[in-house]
């Protein structure tokens, strides 16, 4: 997957414009259903990302004006903003995640070439790699709505990513393992284990961030997959 953010935008755009046109059909109840996340409901997961859209273009402006870029002002507001807006109407909602959008795909229109490489210490890289975070936040929590869409949804290229920036920095509880998704010619390695999980690459990404059962995924030597970390 590439690493240029205007062609990630690209990428977001779709993706956010896919969820809006499913969250267009949905009956207004489902706001109040459980997601895939432990104490959330739909209408938390879908607040959670119009706030997540707000927080990044925070830091779009921050870097193409020089402004101390911070995501959420504290855990507790981003918290309660999630909260307070999670039992909201479901047009209210759409319309919200919508709005957010725009104003981060402005924001990312509006940044000139030099400004992506301002380093951002709120995130620990530059404004370049906004673009990739908003992607994936957008498609692991589509997985996360539980309205049908699922890891085997995404992209390969998409998956891919999702793998090696897991591997590259794990939670500090993932188990050690190596990974072996298919059609890759080198394995992916997380500590110093010699256990193998095999399988396809999307539902490795997706059975390590939990979001995924990982039945179709192999162990070797024999014997049962590991509890992954839970990506959140």
């Amino acid at each position: 997957m590439t690493m240029d953010p205007l062609v990630l935008m690209t990428d977001v755009e779709e993706s956010t414009e896919a969820l809006l046109h499913d969250a267009e059909s949905w009956d207004d109840g489902v706001i109040a259903e459980p997601s895939g996340l432990p104490g959330w409901t739909v209408g938390h997961v879908l607040t959670h990302l119009a706030r997540n859209a707000d927080a990044l273009t925070n830091l779009l402006v921050a870097a193409r004006t020089g402004a101390e870029g911070v995501l959420y002002p504290s855990r507790a507001a981003r918290d309660e903003a999630i909260e307070s807006g999670s039992s909201r109407p479901l047009a209210e909602q759409i319309d919200d995640l919508r709005a957010a959008h725009d104003r981060f795909a402005d924001a990312a229109a509006s940044m000139p070439a030099a400004a992506w490489f301002t380093h951002l210490p709120a995130i620990g890289q530059s404004a370049a790699g906004v673009p990739w975070g908003r992607l994936r936040e957008v498609e692991v929590h589509r997985v996360d709505l539980a309205r049908d869409y699922t890891a085997q949804e995404w992209t390969d290229a998409f998956a891919l990513r999702l793998l090696r920036e897991f591997v590259a920095q794990p939670p500090s509880d993932a188990p050690a393992m190596v990974l072996r998704p298919l059609g890759l010619e080198h394995p992916l390695k997380i500590g110093d284990g010699s256990l193998v999980i095999g399988g396809p690459t999307k539902s490795l990404a997706g059975w390590l961030i939990g979001r995924a059962d990982g039945t179709d995924l192999t162990v070797a030597p024999d014997g049962e997959l590991p509890k992954p970390a839970r990506w959140k």
